[in-house]
């Protein structure tokens, strides 16, 4: 079997990748990096099969505003399953020793389920801020339009991640010769013109939904408790929704930004050496995301967390038959907005052109519309 080039993989001119581990380096730090990717990738998959488990289990998590949720922990399940599986047996084995086809079905599985979960990020915080927001007046978030955001997902996703493996730029062993990933490292300028624009629609525009989604929902939030402005209280909601907002765009940025800038980087200098244990470090830290991805997204929602608890605890699981149409704050609020604090919080805000009536709080009220409300004596309805 031919040899790779450095203009292609950056390892060497003479070492082929697939028959053997990379002489410069030490076997050690492949059992490291062996033992790092099992652990990420044994509490990525327990994290998110119980995140789908548990959504098909209680019928109250399978509401339109979850759709988004739980696509996320299928893609970070996909990335676990395929790349950091895939991941674990070559780096115990010290290099790619599957074969190129099999270097380019890993690199385009780990690469297109990345993305997804990428974008359903976006797409979240955009239902997010359609649900609290509300552009659209009265127009609430139904099953068909979180099934659209489900389609542009996937279809988004394969479209941009698909060209590789017909011949616009491609998949390639990685410099530490025991993954694969889009060709950083060629100095052809038809593969240039792939990286930049994968760069721009896998990064740069779902960062960009992510921050202008939630800053305009934490500017309508801020809006509310100054116009509804009862008690010291008032601001708590606010506040609490601003720290998870901080979280979710943090985490983003640490599990994506080291990814895209060694894109870049490297994409601009094909020819700059780089240790391979140092280039192999923004892949790790994009597989990370799949084990704090749902502890943020799912387990710190109060109404998935108390469900979880309950399957878990294998308690016998009782039906409630909720009356859901009772008196709220908003006339003819239906079982798809009673899914979560964001549905919550949303149930507490007017509609464009209505005015809030003026209600009477009750110190059992405060902070209602930062949580779930599930009543703590009752159990999650399947």
């Amino acid at each position: 079997m031919e040899s790779f080039e450095v203009a292609v993989n950056g390892v060497s001119h003479t070492e082929d990748p697939f028959s053997g581990p990379l002489t410069s380096i030490a076997p050690w730090n492949y059992k490291v990096l062996a033992a790092l990717m099992f652990i990420v990738t044994a509490v990525s998959l327990c994290e998110n099969f119980v995140v789908m488990l548990v959504t098909f289990r209680f019928k109250q998590l399978r509401q339109p505003l979850n759709y988004i949720i739980v696509n996320l922990s299928l893609a970070d399940f996909l990335v676990s399953l395929t790349g950091g599986m895939i991941s674990f047996v070559t780096n115990y084995h010290g290099y790619f020793f599957l074969g190129r086809w099999a270097c380019v079905l890993e690199g385009f599985a780990v690469t297109f389920f990345g993305i997804v979960a990428l974008w359903s990020l976006a797409v979240l915080a955009f239902e997010r801020f359609f649900v609290i927001c509300r552009p659209l007046g009265n127009i609430r978030l139904r099953g068909k339009h979180a099934a659209l955001g489900l389609l542009f997902v996937w279809t988004f996703s394969f479209i941009w991640t698909i060209p590789p493996v017909l011949g616009w730029s491609s998949y390639t062993v990685s410099k530490i010769g025991t993954t694969c990933e889009p060709n950083w490292y060629s100095g052809n300028f038809h593969d240039h013109t792939f990286i930049i624009t994968f760069f721009i629609t896998c990064f740069i525009f779902p960062l960009g939904v992510i921050i202008v989604c939630y800053c305009k929902l934490l500017r309508k939030l801020r809006k509310v408790s100054n116009t509804q402005g009862r008690l010291g209280n008032a601001r708590k909601p606010e506040r609490q929704v601003t720290r998870m907002v901080v979280v979710m765009i943090v985490a983003f940025m640490v599990a994506w930004t080291p990814y895209a800038a060694f894109s870049i980087v490297v994409t601009a200098c094909p020819s700059m050496y780089l240790d391979p244990r140092l280039a192999a470090a923004p892949a790790f830290f994009s597989k990370t995301a799949a084990v704090y991805n749902p502890i943020i997204y799912v387990f710190m929602n109060k109404q998935f967390r108390k469900c979880v608890v309950q399957l878990l605890s294998c308690s016998d699981v009782t039906v409630i038959e909720g009356n859901i149409n009772q008196t709220t704050e908003r006339a003819g609020m239906t079982n798809e907005s009673n899914t979560g604090e964001m549905s919550a919080i949303a149930a507490r805000i007017p509609a464009a052109g209505t005015v809030p009536p003026k209600t009477v709080e009750h110190p059992n009220e405060r902070s209602s519309f930062a949580q779930i409300p599930i009543p703590e004596n009752k159990v999650c309805p399947m």
